[in-house]
């Protein structure tokens, strides 16, 4: 039998238990039910993929879990409660995750288990009604937290990473008088002085550049984070600039890429409320014919604004030949139209 110490709760919904357990005895008396197994469970389908970045995670040094794994203790399960101790077996299944399958699934795909006690709430007396009410409020009522503020924080960071980088990077181009987002992108926690002219969040500018420096910036985080060196990826043609520590030199290369699309685009440029070019679906799209025009450049031995601004002007001749203009009116706002504009980009290339 095993004894642990808890905390009474008293909520409208009734009373439930605080507490904490070790990992490796969490896995054997929790179990996880899903619907396409049991009619009466709450879990869906297990994410094979976020149970993998899970253990990974669980690698690092300063890996953390605070928020507790929900439980709904069997109403035949061998447990009772004292004035200071909750009783149970622990070679017996206590109960059900309501809440936590991944977390828990995490952990068990990983060798770090032993490090780890985990924070569990007790539920009892649960009918499947209810378990299926508290598994919802938790899972819809949460707020999704704004990108902006997730890449922000990255900046507290004395570690190097990918969104490290990219939130540096968009944040000199917005502080640059030579930039032409000079106090035009949206940044977390600053009043842009021109609010008609800012068309781009710091979070969808981050998420794009990151496209062109990894393919899995968690990952990358972890191995920088770990002293593990990264892989070269011929495909990511601002990679090797990040792994060799040459920001500034990444944002040199926005900075004349910007200015060129400017140059060429000038008066759309400054009419965000008509033109896209500016706005996440024309930066979008750049990015996305970048490494077509990286190559180019480098063969060329040239990354210069001179160049990308010949490579935009070839780019508007290739629309207006078309008779396409870069308005909503031609592009929606959606990933097959940052590809159609993208597509474009690279066909006014080879011409």
């Amino acid at each position: 039998m095993m004894r642990i110490k808890y905390l009474k709760i008293e909520q409208p919904i009734g009373t439930f238990y605080l507490s904490s357990i070790e990992a490796s005895i969490l896995a054997k008396i929790a179990v996880v039910e899903r619907r396409n197994e049991n009619p009466n469970a709450v879990q869906r389908e297990q994410s094979l993929g976020r149970i993998k970045d899970i253990a990974k995670y669980c690698s690092e040094s300063d890996a953390t879990f605070p928020t507790p794994i929900i439980i709904s203790v069997k109403e035949n399960a061998d447990v009772r409660i004292d004035e200071d101790y909750i009783i149970f077996n622990d070679n017996e299944i206590l109960g059900e995750v309501i809440d936590g399958q991944h977390r828990l699934e995490g952990l068990k795909a990983s060798n770090y288990m032993v490090k780890f006690q985990m924070p569990v709430v007790l539920m009892f007396d649960l009918y499947p009604s209810q378990k299926a009410y508290v598994f919802s409020i938790i899972n819809s009522k949460q707020t999704r937290v704004n990108m902006s503020l997730i890449y922000d924080l990255f900046a507290l960071s004395d570690k190097r990473s990918p969104y490290k980088t990219c939130h540096e990077t968009a944040r000199a181009l917005n502080i640059d008088k030579e930039s032409p987002f000079f106090n035009r992108l949206k940044m977390l926690g600053k009043k842009e002085e021109d609010q008609e002219l800012a068309s781009l969040s710091q979070g969808t500018f981050i998420k794009y550049l990151l496209e062109l420096i990894s393919k899995n910036p968690d990952e990358d985080t972890r191995r920088l984070k770990n002293g593990e060196e990264l892989e070269p990826n011929e495909h990511l043609v601002l990679r090797q600039y990040f792994i060799d520590n040459q920001d500034a030199v990444i944002f040199k290369i926005l900075l004349n890429l910007l200015n060129g699309v400017k140059d060429a685009f000038e008066e759309e440029w400054d009419k965000p409320n008509e033109y896209i070019i500016s706005k996440p679906i024309g930066f979008g799209s750049i990015i996305k014919a970048y490494p077509t025009i990286h190559k180019i450049g480098v063969s060329q031995n040239k990354l210069t604004r001179e160049f990308f601004r010949n490579i935009f002007l070839d780019f508007k001749g290739h629309l207006l030949s078309g008779d396409i203009k870069m308005t909503s009116q031609f592009f929606g706002s959606n990933e097959q139209a940052r590809t159609k504009l993208a597509n474009l980009i690279i066909e006014s290339i080879k011409l």
